[in-house]
């Protein structure tokens, strides 16, 4: 609901009840000059909480003439019912802001005064239509007169009927019109009136308005809560900063350039056989060995040296340990390396012709061949050198093609027996 008032004191009987509220929209056209009676209405009174803005006071100065009135209420109202937008207007009408009454000090026409009710009806919106103040009775009855004629469409004359009342207004002539303007200084300026209309247009616009329409000011309190809002949202993104720099920290130090590692870390090129260690075994642990299963956590890095032989402790089956047949690895891979030697050493001494077993040891082969050279020193995990038991595989290859030699020759003659001596007495007689 609009409610209108054009009575030249302030509308506060109506205003304060609904000061908080943002259901009744109050405008109030009124003398202001801080001991008028009632000596509120103040251009910056706008109302308060859900209230706020929905309050407009236009304060004017005494003497004002219908143009300015006219001009200045027009503005207000049209602006007002744009952005409101109301479902019904109550418009009150108080015939004291007529001039020459009693305790106005306006000067404002008949005519003026009930134009103000021709443009209120012209927005179409159901109307409702109240007196008010007036304290000059016979201006007051032409005044309401007139403005119910102009609510109903009808055009009535000028000159007055006759009636039992007609000395009250034999001194204007009994005219429904008298003139009325011209008796008070008007102290209203244009530019007053316009800063009054500029300053409840820019109220108007915090009610929403037209999408158009810009803001050119922030609405009271709307500052420190955006500053609020702007203060949390810097405090939310750098915690998010500070996670992110936690979770991206890693669990252990750098590394160096020339270090090398098993598992996701692992660079040094080894075949993966699905177990996702790159060790090329299949069994999760790096050893070689069967049976061993991926443990759930990850492995700790294993460092590998130039040659490929791993160099950390941290695996499942760490040098010295015995593996699952019961034997170390390493004890195994020189065992399977001088194999070779002793089947060769064995085969040339069945070649020869030499007994084996336990008589083998009493007779040296003299046709085995000369014992390998120990190939190159590999460093150990300590960095000593030893000597590798290895053979290369191009010295295995002439030793194979050696024993497959000895095995197509044909073997040795035995050795001719020798013809026993006999010994046959004889008596021989020497003479000395």
């Amino acid at each position: 609901m609009l409610y209108i008032d054009i009575d030249i004191h302030h509308g506060d009987g109506v205003e304060l009840p609904f000061y908080h509220s943002n259901r009744v929209m109050t405008v109030s056209f009124h003398k202001y000059t801080g001991d008028f009676f009632p000596g509120t209405g103040k251009l910056d009174d706008n109302g308060a909480g859900l209230g706020k803005y929905f309050c407009l006071n236009v304060p004017l100065q005494d003497g004002i003439d219908d143009d300015m009135y006219l001009t200045v209420f027009k503005t207000v109202i049209g602006d007002t019912v744009t952005h409101f937008q109301p479902s019904s207007i109550v418009l009150q009408c108080g015939a004291d802001s007529l001039g020459l009454d009693r305790l106005g000090a306006f000067n404002l026409s008949i005519a003026a005064h009930g134009e103000c009710v021709n443009y209120v009806r012209t927005f179409g919106v159901p109307l409702l239509v109240g007196g008010g103040g007036g304290y000059t009775v016979k201006n007051e009855s032409r005044c309401w007169a007139y403005e119910t004629a102009v609510l109903v469409g009808a055009d009535i004359p000028d000159t007055l009927p006759t009636t039992i009342y007609d000395a009250y207004f034999a001194d204007s002539g009994w005219k429904l019109h008298p003139p009325l303007t011209g008796k008070v200084d008007n102290l209203n300026s244009p530019a007053g009136l316009q800063r009054i209309t500029v300053s409840i247009r820019e109220k108007l616009r915090y009610l929403g308005g037209a999408p158009s329409v810009a803001m050119r000011e922030i609405p009271p309190g709307l500052e420190a809560w955006l500053a609020a809002e702007e203060a949390a949202a810097e405090v939310e993104e750098q915690e998010a900063e500070a996670d992110a720099s936690t979770s991206a920290r890693p669990s252990r130090k750098r590394a160096a350039q020339n270090e090398f590692y098993a598992g996701d870390d692992d660079v040094d090129g080894d075949e993966d056989n699905g177990d996702g260690n790159g060790d090329g075994d299949g069994d999760g642990d790096g050893d070689g060995g069967a049976g061993d299963e991926m443990p759930p956590a990850r492995r700790a890095p294993v460092r590998r040296s130039r040659g490929g032989y791993r160099r950390g402790t941290r695996r499942s089956s760490a040098r010295g340990r015995p593996a699952a047949g019961g034997a170390n690895k390493e004890e195994k891979e020189e065992e399977e390396e001088q194999a070779p030697d002793e089947a060769a050493a064995a085969a040339t001494a069945a070649a020869a012709g030499a007994p084996t077993g336990a008589a083998s040891e009493a007779i040296p082969v003299s046709t085995a061949p000369p014992p390998l050279q120990p190939s190159r020193a590999s460093r150990s995990r300590r960095g000593n050198t030893r000597a590798r038991t290895r053979p290369r595989a191009k010295e295995k290859e002439q030793l194979l093609q050696q024993q497959q030699q000895r095995q197509d020759s044909p073997p040795p003659p035995p050795p001719a027996e020798e013809e026993p001596s006999v010994s046959i007495a004889m008596e021989v007689d020497v003479e000395a």
